[in-house]
């Protein structure tokens, strides 16, 4: 290789030595080194790896090629290709007194003097070697030598012939006969072994790709290409074989050899070198002239051609080992991705090639990421690093619970979340309410409100805007205050307090049994609250010391005092002491408690606007205390920041209407929650809500997420509710059972499918043994097919035929008796057709994976990848 770059090769068999070859060769021997300081005289190849010199070869010129011996003995054992055509065997520190000493200085020698231009060992028959030469109008140009092959006595040996060393006076042997001579008035560019037939060469000719045939020289396989150079096999896909041309790389498939699969576009400068990874399935890199980067093409994924036009998908993506340009580069044999460069002036570097990094989150939301051989799981924990479970986790967890099917006390269905958010106790209860409210309303047949009271307060009080509401003055309870309070009321408002959870039903406001249930939760502070909204300002005292005397917080004794001394003088000491220390109170409710006693009629602002007190007690509060126009204005700005917000309170407010559908779009894209999404608006059904693009979206998310998880019991819940609420989503038949022969359906006579709400003994398979049974078509009367196994026509029952005596109690998959008749289903097999009772099939391939036809080896259980999976809610 003199006045070349040059090239690098690592040790076949020795993974801690490569060989420099320039105008020598030089032997090397990698070390790890860590974090110790590297030994004197060697090179630092990386931060963890050092390169010390073993041995130099200086007495081999005019070096062209070089191609390591494959077998491990001779450890050290090279072919050297020169300028002349010779092909000399020699060594880099080889024992001169080993078995192979006789190889040594061995020198294989064309007819014809002209350039070697690549070797290439045969990796099974380790002792032929194959040379490129250059074109000779009376010579071939694909030799190939036999290393074992005799000194030849009738031919003189040169003066110039290469010897091991300046010291050595024993002569070389010199072979001048090849074992095989091949390409004729031809130039040979690359060579190398096809693995899959030690006989078959793949050269790289002047103006074509040639496959040679050792068995038969007469004849070869070629295709016509300027790609010519480099050419070399993957290592893990033996029809694979990649070469160059200038700036193009082309990828050939062996079993379809007319035009390359592939065609890589490098830059403008030409190719130097192209290489397999000899660790990673389809990685190939390329260097191009005077660069400093190395190209991968990673196609381990690339797909077998199907037809001309197919192109297959590679990922590219480029790596820079150091500053300088790189002259060469070798892979390493065995560690992974690693790699070794040379630039011009002899500086290497040792680095490894990183893999692309894949993650994937599994549907129980574990992380996965593969990287290189190495595939790494981290389970999740539960909950994130502020102690807020993933809402996927907290989904499975619901629907394990049974979340949101509770149809009968909807509120309980908060419960069932399995935590404290007030969000959606608000909403269960707001949904709960609405239900209440409407299962009324259609016992007094008051068919018009129904579907009122699913739209919401807001829309409720629209539609009381043409009459006026009853404003009337109401006095206050268990005070001295002498001024009354002006408080409206009517039907709709009425409604609206029903849903907000303040009164019972009926006309009549009494907010007793509301005051009752908050005690009983020890909700102390907003009970009083809402005693003080009735003005029953006794009453607020009196739940106030009862939750001080239970020890809940003995600063409300001093509320309930504060409380006591009331007065509605406006410049009193009191009110001005109220207004000023109420902003120091930690609780919401006993600051709106201060904030309405000390403000103005009709200027609630410190009550309505306080964002920590719920907002069925505010909405409430507004129907009370504001008129038709103060009110409109409120519910219409809060059901802007509601749905602006995402806030599934204000549920209460838009109802499940397209309000509705828009706050609860905002709440899964801040949440992700489409399983509260799905479950809140099913339960406005029938309505065009339900038909919404984005409802029908957030549903069948929902049941895909059941079905990834395995849940497909819960998803069958699921389903059953829904139709229950959305008539319009029962699904029609989409199978049954039609005859071979005349192509009608035999689901109404005699299947055992079940079809349109049919039971089994409809279909005289599961009747008394005194019906009829049917086993053939209704329609043209052939016959149906046989059982596999029992060889009866379907249609019968399953009976004891298989020997056991025991077969129904075999396979029965449940207790419920209404499952039983499973096993009378007809069953087959996708692929092969074949088939028979469903409760003989399960029983078969309980023991056998075969079909049971004897004729027929398809492999039926394993077709099914789902088939024997559990669902995880039972395993």
């Amino acid at each position: 290789m003199s006045g070349s770059k040059p090239d690098i090769l690592w040790a076949p068999h020795h993974v801690d030595r490569f060989v420099v070859c320039d105008s020598e060769l030089c032997l090397y021997r990698t070390e790890s080194v860590g974090n110790f300081e590297a030994k004197a005289g060697s090179l630092r190849l990386s931060e963890d790896t050092t390169a010390t010199l073993l041995a130099i070869n200086s007495d081999t010129p005019y070096m062209k090629c070089v191609a390591w011996y494959p077998k491990y003995d001779p450890e050290c054992l090279l072919a050297v290709g020169q300028a002349n055509g010779r092909v000399v065997l020699t060594s880099l520190g080889q024992d001169r007194n080993s078995k192979f000493r006789d190889l040594i200085g061995k020198e294989f020698v064309p007819k014809h003097a002209r350039q070697c231009n690549t070797l290439a060992w045969n990796p099974v028959d380790s002792n032929w070697l194959a040379a490129g030469l250059d074109k000779h109008r009376a010579d071939f140009s694909v030799l190939i030598w036999d290393i074992s092959s005799k000194y030849a006595p009738e031919i003189a040996v040169p003066a110039e012939k290469v010897r091991l060393s300046a010291g050595d006076t024993d002569a070389g042997l010199v072979v001048t006969k090849p074992l095989y001579e091949l390409g004729q008035n031809d130039a040979s560019l690359s060579l190398c072994w096809l693995p899959r037939d030690q006989k078959l060469l793949l050269a790289g000719m002047h103006r074509n790709l040639a496959i040679f045939d050792l068995r038969n020289t007469s004849q070869k396989m070629f295709v016509n290409t300027k790609a010519v150079q480099g050419v070399t096999v993957d290592p893990h896909f033996h029809d694979r074989v990649a070469s160059f041309f200038e700036g193009q790389v082309a990828i050939w498939d062996l079993r379809k050899f007319e035009k390359p699969v592939l065609t890589l576009t490098e830059q403008p400068k030409p190719l130097t070198k192209v290489a397999w990874c000899p660790t990673r399935t389809g990685l190939l890199a390329t260097l191009t002239r005077d660069s400093n980067i190395i190209r991968l093409y990673d196609m381990q994924h690339t797909p077998a051609p199907i037809g001309d036009e197919t192109e297959p998908t590679i990922i590219e993506r480029s790596v820079q080992p150091c500053e300088n340009y790189i002259a060469s580069f070798a892979w390493h044999p065995t560690n992974q991705n690693r790699m070794v460069v040379v630039t011009s002036n002899r500086l290497m570097s040792d680095f490894t090639v990183f893999e692309r990094i894949s993650l994937a989150w599994s549907p129980t939301t574990t992380l996965m990421w593969a990287c290189g051989r190495h595939l790494y799981n981290c389970s999740e924990e539960g909950e994130t690093s502020s102690g807020e479970k993933d809402v996927a986790t907290k989904m499975r967890q619901r629907a394990l619970s049974r979340y949101g099917l509770d149809t009968e006390q909807v509120w309980r269905n908060h419960l069932l979340a399995g935590d404290d958010d007030p969000q959606l106790k608000s909403l269960w209860y707001t949904l709960h309410f609405m239900k209440q409210y409407a299962e009324d309303a259609e016992q007094k047949s008051s068919v018009n409100k129904v579907p009122l009271v699913y739209s919401g307060i807001k829309t409720i009080l629209k539609s009381s805007a043409e009459r006026k509401t009853e404003s009337y003055k109401h006095s206050w309870t268990g005070s001295d205050r002498q001024t009354d309070v002006i408080r409206y009321q009517s039907e709709e408002r009425c409604l609206a307090l029903q849903l907000c959870g303040w009164i019972q039903k009926g006309p009549d406001i009494d907010v007793g049994p509301f005051l009752n249930s908050l005690e009983q939760g020890e909700e102390w502070e907003r009970a009083a609250a809402v005693a003080l909204f009735n003005l029953d300002i006794r009453r607020a005292i009196e739940i106030l010391n009862k939750g001080a005397a239970l020890g809940k917080d003995l600063n409300l004794n001093v509320v309930a005092m504060a409380l006591s001394g009331y007065t509605d003088e406006k410049d009193s000491l009191w009110r001005e002491m109220c207004s000023t220390l109420r902003l120091q109170l930690n609780n919401p409710y006993l600051c709106v408690m201060f904030a309405f006693l000390t403000s103005e009629p009709g200027s609630y602002d410190g009550v309505l606007y306080e964002s920590s007190v719920a907002v069925r007690d505010r909405v409430a509060f507004a129907n009370m205390f504001l008129n038709d126009t103060q009110i409109l204005r409120y519910i219409d700005k809060l059901t802007s920041e509601m749905k602006e917000a995402g806030n599934l309170e204000g549920i209460l407010l838009t109802g499940l209407t397209k309000d509705g559908i828009d706050l609860m779009e905002s709440y899964v894209d801040r949440t992700g929650d489409v399983q509260t999404a799905s479950f809140c608006m099913l339960q406005g059904s029938p309505s065009d809500v339900v038909k919404d693009p984005r409802v029908q979206y957030w549903i069948e998310n929902y049941r895909n997420l059941l079905d990834a998880w395995r849940f497909w019991h819960k998803r069958a819940e699921f389903d059953i509710h829904r139709s229950k609420l959305d008539p319009f989503s029962k699904p029609l038949a989409q199978v049954f059972v039609s005859c071979n022969f005349c192509g009608k359906s035999i689901s109404y006579s005699c299947s055992a499918i079940p079809h349109q709400g049919r039971s089994f003994s409809q279909y005289g398979v599961s009747g008394s043994p005194t019906k009829s049974k049917v086993t053939s078509c209704p329609g043209c009367r052939k016959p149906l097919p046989r059982c596999a196994l029992c060889l009866i026509n379907m249609g019968t029952p399953v009976s004891s035929c298989l020997g056991t005596g025991k077969s129904d109690e075999k396979v029965d998959l449940s207790k419920d008796k209404k499952l039983a008749q499973f096993n009378n289903w007809f069953t087959w097999c996708q692929n092969c057709r074949h088939g028979g009772h469903a409760g003989h099939m399960l029983s078969w391939f309980r023991d056998h994976h075969e079909c049971p036809v004897s004729a027929c080896n398809c492999k039926c259980m394993q077709l099914d990848t789902t088939g024997n999976l559990i669902p995880a809610e039972t395993s």
